[in-house]
């Protein structure tokens, strides 16, 4: 059986984005990038919100990763590109024939096909994608950079309370650090 892991990238106050929607405000180190990959290393699939698929896919198939990148950006761009991709979206008509398109109405009941079926990680992203699985999810990854935003998009703006007990934390020499929680 699978297991749900909802992870982004945090500011310290606890956004995904800025108040414009920009993503830019991480800036990590060798280590951090290393731990990111190995984190897909070990990852069965990634399931997206439409905005976060928009901001993945492009760059990670397309503009980031060529020859002359890093190599552990090039490394990355190959894991992204190795590992399968569900997108749940209903305004999306089409995706490229490697990542498969979910329809909102069935998002539910895929994913929790996917935990049954699948033995590995499945990573899930972006915000309203995950409210709306809140009871599917095992454990919530947090990578918070040290920036407040003062606004934007939060993390997880779930309705009620949802009981969790670190499994784990790290940091990172760019200030970034992370947090693992698994559901108390």
């Amino acid at each position: 059986m699978g297991k749900v892991i909802y992870w982004m990238n945090t500011s310290i106050d606890g956004y995904i984005e800025d108040s414009s929607g920009a993503l830019d405000f991480m800036h990590p180190d060798d280590d951090f990038q290393r731990a990111a990959a190995d984190h897909v290393r070990r990852t069965a699939a990634f399931l997206f919100g439409r905005r976060l698929y928009e901001a993945m896919e492009k760059p990670w198939t397309q503009d980031l990763g060529g020859e002359g990148a890093p190599a552990l950006e090039r490394e990355f761009a190959q894991l992204y590109k190795d590992t399968p991709r569900y997108v749940f979206s209903d305004s999306l008509r089409t995706v490229p024939e490697h990542v498969t398109l979910v329809r909102r109405k069935d998002a539910f009941s895929e994913v929790e096909r996917l935990k049954r079926e699948t033995d590995g990680t499945l990573q899930l992203g972006g915000p309203e994608l995950a409210v709306s699985m809140v009871d599917l999810i095992d454990e919530f990854c947090v990578y918070t950079s040290p920036v407040i935003l003062g606004g934007g998009k939060p993390y997880l703006p779930v309705p009620e309370k949802v009981r969790l007990s670190l499994a784990e934390q790290r940091s990172f020499a760019s200030g970034i650090t992370f947090r693992r929680y698994k559901r108390s």
